[in-house]
């Protein structure tokens, strides 16, 4: 007999509260498709070691930190692993075996699957006939398609019978699932729509009453649900996003407990289902659930065993890389001694640090000795909101971590420019939806068939409808209702002109935000500038250059210690990285353009090869329209490789890495300590940009290691879920994260190469374990070997690496 449980609700102590929460927030966020950023997915555990979070994880839900076995055994034949990296790494780990010893240790590890906390649905499928649906799976699609549609952005699907804005998640589950007669048809189960129509109808009791049932222990709670979390990691990882978003606007909400609640409600069913209809079943996995419940500690350490030889190699692979990154430092250090300083320049180019900018960079300077480039991050320092005109539409300009205080709007439209782009967007709107491929084309008919055959067989360039109509119009700056006011543009200006270390002034100053341009393209935004929000840096680099050409600026810097000499003159430019062609917004001379121009083409040239284009043996006009049509074709799936194989954050002028070839593997952050005194600089380069590319490199290498729980699969069979929420791999599963396989491997081999990021920062010892001591945040990043600190001295002839809290010489 079924007995409906809301009468005798059972409370959770605030302990249990606590471990809730705990496990709640190891969650970290995924951002919407329209706003997509790199974020690291254990950012929630950074409080933790990463070889702790290594063993814990594999054993809670079989997810892959490491590679296989096979993979570093390549690394180690095709020489990526050094023997002295190799036994340093060993030593770390307190293992003393020779190099031989070591490598036959890694062949002989454990390479098959190894025991694990299982779900009571894992363990009922044990004893499932093959000829039902098994539970796991349909958990996961029925969970999944609720969350779509009460999501759902475009259209909603179902409709909700209470009155409430915004219904309760559980409960609006509750009232689907009470309803669903079909759940006992798929499975095979009478009745068993009673099961759920008994359960409570609140979040917290129903969690109560399911720890109170299954006899979840207080210790064991908090990984428990960590567990069910990680069973449907893709919608934890969106509610984790609402409740990030929330806690920006400083109203703290999050649907994280109600989708805990019903994953543990069908553990519940289950529990009882079972246990009255299949009693021997019942019998069995009780045994085992009862038994598992005691061994976690024991299967921890089980994986600790196992990994522990990958975990060698793993360390190992990074220090060969810092190895390599730190000789080429000091070889171009005494190359560059006895140089002689380079006057005003001729031309100055702020790029973002992104790593596609290494590689554009070093081919812009090598067109004249007085050009200067300067790495600074890539919303340029302006905390904006674009707004667009004459519409609702907004969107963040600045990365993910940070709230956006100014509001910036171009100056009115003409009202058939906003007419234009307000039927665009409806266009593109509807044209994303989940009807759109069955009623769009039925009801546009031929001439929508036009538009799809001249896209496929001409190629023609399409473009987000309100970047279309971002133009040289005059920008306004508002905080809240109010305009900003000249000197408080100005005291942004100077803060910006600090961090890019810029003192003295060419004539030409570009400020060069990135962008992409792709088509059918559902992870477009993720190729474009993860500073500005996942959008392109065109509205910030045009708002600065608005900012830092207005005389009344200008003189208002003069007062806070900044002449700009009245012949500077910044120009906003975009650098496209599929193409890497650079488009100026504003005039500029005719050496300035050739120089542009030559140093796209010799970053085309580098950049071929991994495209699978014959650079050599095209002219330039060839190789320039080979990559425009990649951005056009809609069946490219690699229209470029965006991030991939970032290794390295270097934090320095740029004289300690000019004329070095990076590889395109380096973030390069523009950085004087002679010009910082109270090392402000550096802090808000180390609790901002660095915490970015942290989330960026651990993106990557987590997209690889574990395409499944943490890659987002094959982009060809992606479906748009809930019009910009995320994506589908056909229809139905988990929500899918992370990277597309496409973005991280070329069909015969991985793109990126998983290590953890090496920070290179030209600063005094003292300052960085000053700033450690203050911000937390880097403090856990850094101890708990999240990323490796190293230290480099002015002249580059000694570095250290902070390693088990002290610095290391290398």
């Amino acid at each position: 007999m079924i007995e409906t449980q809301d009468n005798k609700q059972t409370q959770l102590s605030q302990p249990q509260q606590q471990q809730l929460l705990s496990a709640e927030t190891r969650i970290a966020p995924t951002w919407p498709l329209d706003q997509l950023i790199a974020v690291n997915p254990f950012w929630g555990m950074r409080d933790l070691p990463f070889d702790a979070v290594v063993n814990k994880m594999s054993a809670l839900a079989q997810v892959r930190m490491l590679m296989p076995v096979v993979f570093y055994l390549e690394q180690w034949q095709q020489e990526a692993i050094s023997e002295q990296a190799l036994q340093q790494s060993a030593a770390h780990y307190a293992v003393d075996r020779s190099t031989n010893a070591l490598l036959n240790w890694l062949k002989k590890s454990h390479c098959g699957e190894l025991p694990h906390w299982h779900t009571l649905a894992d363990l009922l499928d044990r004893y499932r006939s093959e000829h039902k649906m098994p539970w796991q799976e349909e958990i996961s699609h029925q969970i999944s398609q609720f969350c779509a549609a009460h999501y759902q952005q475009v259209q909603p699907i179902l409709k909700q019978t209470q009155g409430e804005d915004r219904l309760c998640l559980y409960r609006h589950w509750h009232e689907t699932v009470s309803r669903d007669l079909g759940i006992s048809i798929v499975m095979g189960e009478s009745g068993l729509v009673d099961y759920f129509k008994a359960l409570p109808t609140s979040p917290e009791s129903l969690i109560a009453l399911a720890v109170d049932t299954l006899g979840i222990g207080f210790n064991e709670l908090s990984d428990y649900a960590h567990m069910l979390l990680l069973d449907i990691n893709g919608w934890a990882s969106w509610a984790a996003y609402e409740r990030w978003q929330a806690d920006l606007a400083q109203h703290p909400a999050s649907d994280m407990r109600a989708l805990l609640a019903i994953r543990m409600a069908w553990e519940l069913v289950i529990w009882r289902y079972v246990s009255e209809r299949h009693p021997t079943t019942f019998t069995r996995i009780q045994y085992h659930w009862n038994k598992q419940k005691l061994q976690l500690a024991e299967i921890v350490l089980e994986h600790k065993k196992a990994l522990l030889p990958r975990l060698v190699f793993q360390r190992a692979l990074e220090l060969s890389y810092q190895a390599t990154l730190v000789g080429q430092l000091k070889t171009q250090q005494v190359k560059s001694e006895g140089a002689r300083e380079q006057a005003t320049p001729t031309l100055q180019a702020a790029f973002c640090i992104d790593v596609r900018s290494e590689v554009i960079r070093r081919a812009l300077e090598t067109q004249n000795a007085g050009i200067q480039t300067i790495g600074y991050a890539g919303f340029f320092g302006l905390p904006i909101d674009y707004h667009a005109t004459n519409c609702r539409f907004s969107r963040p300009q600045l990365p993910g971590l940070l709230k956006a205080p100014i509001t910036a709007i171009q100056t009115p439209a003409p009202q058939h420019l906003a007419t234009k782009r307000q039927q665009a967007g409806r266009w593109h709107s509807w044209s994303h939806s989940a009807a759109a491929s069955f009623s769009m084309v039925e009801s546009m008919g031929v001439s929508y068939f036009y538009q799809l055959f001249s896209k496929v067989f001409s190629l023609q360039q399409t473009q987000h409808p309100v970047d279309s109509h971002i133009d040289s119009r005059k920008w306004q700056l508002k905080q809240g209702e109010h305009e900003v006011t000249v000197l408080e543009q100005a005291k942004l200006a100077a803060g910006i002109l600090k961090g890019m270390g810029l003192t003295e002034f060419a004539d030409t100053v570009l400020l060069v935000g990135h962008g992409a341009h792709t088509t059918n393209n559902l992870h477009e935004a993720g190729l474009q500038c993860g500073a500005c929000g996942g959008q392109s840096g065109e509205v910030n680099v045009k708002v600065l250059a608005q900012l830092l050409n207005d005389q009344a600026v200008r003189a208002e810097l003069i007062a806070l210690g900044i002449a700009i000499p009245p012949q500077t003159r910044f120009i906003a430019a975009l650098h496209n990285t599929t193409t890497e062609t650079i488009t100026p917004y504003g005039e500029i001379d005719t050496e300035i353009t050739r120089w542009l121009k030559q140093a796209a083409h010799l970053a085309r040239v580098e950049r071929a090869h991994t495209l699978a284009i014959t650079g050599k043996e095209l002219s330039e006009q060839q190789l320039e329209q080979q990559f425009i049509a990649r951005t056009k074709d809609w069946s490219q799936v690699r229209p470029e490789w965006s991030l991939a194989n970032n290794a390295a954050f270097v934090v320095a002028p740029r004289q300690v890495t000019q004329g070095v070839d990076l590889q395109g593997r380096v973030f390069l952050h523009e950085y004087s300590a002679e010009q910082d005194q109270d090392f402000s600089q550096l802090t808000a380069i180390l609790t901002a940009p660095m915490l970015v590319t942290n989330w960026i490199n651990m993106q990557y290498n987590s997209s690889v290691t574990d395409t499944h729980k943490y890659g987002s699969g094959n982009k060809v069979l992606h479906n748009v879920v809930g019009g910009r929420i995320g994506v589908f791999e056909g229809n139905g599963g988990d929500l899918r994260i992370g990277l597309p396989m496409q973005s991280v491997h070329n069909g015969d081999k991985w793109m990126h190469t998983p290590q953890r990021l090496s920070v290179i920062v030209q600063a005094p010892t003292e300052a960085l374990e000053q700033i450690m001591t203050a911000h937390p945040v880097v403090k856990q990043l850094v101890e708990n070997e999240w990323l490796y600190l190293l230290s480099i001295s002015p002249n580059c002839n000694e570095v250290r690496r902070f390693d088990n809290s002290k610095w290391e010489l290398l």
